[in-house]
């Protein structure tokens, strides 16, 4: 019976060892998972942190989009305004040279004409 016991004794030795074994290799399994879950919440932390920021810079850009293609129109809508302005000054210009031209033509007629 004694070796009975002393082997009951070795397996019980070894089936408590074991657990042990098992109990440490949980235990460092749990920190791992905390220190995943804590990684975890960090980076979802993080994301909501980017998502804000990605929202707010996405609505200044569409509302300076917004303002840079009413720059653009003003500017479009200036110009081809000005072009006119130009071209009527233009158009001035020559019928103002044309009639002051006519009309030193017809001075000096009349001044030929009375001397």
């Amino acid at each position: 019976m004694t070796q009975q016991g002393a082997a009951l004794q070795t397996y019980n030795n070894e089936l408590v060892k074991c657990i042990e074994e098992l109990c440490f290799k949980r235990d460092e399994l749990n920190k791992q998972i905390k220190q995943e879950e804590d990684e975890k919440a960090r980076l979802q932390h993080d994301i909501r942190i980017l998502t804000e920021k990605l929202s707010r810079v996405n609505e200044s850009l569409a509302r300076r989009l917004t303002a840079r293609a009413e720059f653009d129109r003003t500017i479009a809508e200036t110009e081809a305004a000005y072009m006119k302005i130009l071209e009527s000054s233009q158009t001035l210009l020559n019928v103002l040279k044309k009639e002051t031209g006519n009309l030193t033509k017809a001075t000096e007629l009349r001044n030929s004409k009375d001397h």
